[in-house]
């Protein structure tokens, strides 16, 4: 069937002249790696989130994974996750040699609950890592009291230097949907111990690939000893960097880790820097898009509506997650592959974990987890970027509801 008008990407990114005229500008500059303009963004991420430290990697994975390392986890623990993620979430769990336990999620806001993640606690728990799905943000509060409770102490083994520094499990938040969500009037970043958020190409804000960290450990932890560390260990464990070793004039390094390598570019910075100074305005957009949708949906049936806003959370807005209630995978494919020939790209976020080889080979099923195998067959991820005009939204809302009401 010919197409009536110009077929719509899932999420291209947010690239514009001015982002390419500062990635010239970098090249340009005869300093294209880590350098000042990493710097930079690194300190206009800090005072947008307004935590006491950022710091940027290669990617969400690299940077989680170094957290997890930072803290040591290793072979026997365990790490609470969503059975609903990107196999990334548990890549670096596995990666450490732990132990991911999985958790279901609820219907309504598609993210692991404060009681599911207090029914996997064991005393080999050393992180709790819940996932804001869509940008959705988890019940931050309700998880940092959980976790700083007088009874999770008492389970609480540790067995590294920072394990019994912090005298209780980490709560790394896998935020890599949503940089720039609020919880309770404050972005996402200022309340779990360490937040990872990610830059990848279909990310709200990107730098091509790319991930941050948001630091808010308490007092004990120093702010300079912990920078050093992780950019040492992005850096194969190396003690001094290219830019520091140029300035100085020193060029002697030690390395006393063996890192990994998986530092952010300048040119990547500089992408970041441009978009981050638009993004408010961005999320806006995102936010109206959104809302067109909702209002569309609004009346049928079938149509169980994402979290978007309520009184204590503002979601990111990096996903518009259709829920066709009844649903089955089939159907939600044959809905998929209707509005493909339409022109209008879909997605599913994300097959659950215990679905995929990898977690069935460790013995996992989905049985545990009612939920996350209801969501992945009811739900359907719509374009929501800012290539969308609102005619664009309007038409891809009467083409979704054709379509579904095409398979009931």
């Amino acid at each position: 069937m010919p197409l009536s008008r110009k077929p719509v990407g899932f999420a291209p990114p947010p690239i514009d002249e001015d982002t390419i005229i500062a990635v010239e500008r970098v090249l340009r500059s005869g300093w294209i790696t880590s350098g000042p303009e990493l710097a930079a963004f690194e300190a206009e991420i800090s005072d947008f989130i307004k935590v006491p430290m950022a710091s940027c990697f290669s990617s969400w994975t690299s940077a989680c994974e170094l957290a997890l390392r930072w803290f040591g986890v290793g072979p026997g623990d365990e790490v609470i996750i969503p059975a609903m993620t990107y196999a990334a979430t548990a890549n670096i769990v596995l990666h450490c040699g732990a132990i991911p336990v999985m958790v279901d999620v609820t219907l309504d806001d598609r993210v692991a609950s404060l009681e599911a993640l207090q029914s996997a606690l064991t005393a080999n728990t050393k992180v709790v890592m819940p996932v804001d799905l869509g940008g959705w943000p988890v019940d931050y509060q309700g998880i940092c009291e959980w976790l700083c409770s007088e009874h999770v102490k008492r389970i609480f083994q540790p067995a590294s230097q920072n394990q019994r520094a912090l005298a209780r499990p980490l709560f790394l938040a896998d935020a890599a949907h949503s940089f720039g969500a609020v919880y309770r009037g404050r972005r996402v970043g200022n309340h779990a111990d360490i937040t990872g958020f990610s830059f990848h190409a279909v990310k709200n804000l990107t730098t091509a690939e790319g991930g941050a960290l948001a630091f808010n450990l308490p007092a004990q932890f120093d702010l300079t000893e912990l920078q050093r560390w992780f950019k040492s260990m992005s850096l194969h464990g190396q003690s001094r960097n290219a830019l520091e070793k140029t300035t100085s004039g020193r060029w002697q390094y030690d390395v006393a880790d063996a890192g990994f390598k998986c530092n952010m570019t300048d040119i990547q910075a500089a992408m970041g820097r441009v978009q981050l100074r638009k993004y408010p305005t961005q999320l806006e957009r995102r936010r109206h898009v959104a809302m067109l949708y909702d209002a569309g949906f609004k009346g049928h049936e079938w149509y169980a509506a994402p979290p978007l806003e309520s009184p204590e959370r503002t979601s990111s807005f990096h996903l518009f997650q259709l829920r066709i209630t009844g649903f089955q995978s089939k159907q939600r494919d044959a809905v998929m592959f209707a509005l493909k020939e339409r022109g209008i790209a879909t997605n599913v976020h994300f097959i659950p974990l215990p679905l995929l080889s990898l977690h069935k080979n460790r013995g996992e099923s989905m049985d545990p987890y009612p939920n996350t195998a209801r969501l992945f067959n009811e739900s359907l991820s719509l374009p929501i970027h800012l290539q969308l005009s609102d005619d664009d939204v309007h038409w891809i809302i009467s083409e979704v509801i054709l379509a579904i009401e095409a398979e009931l």
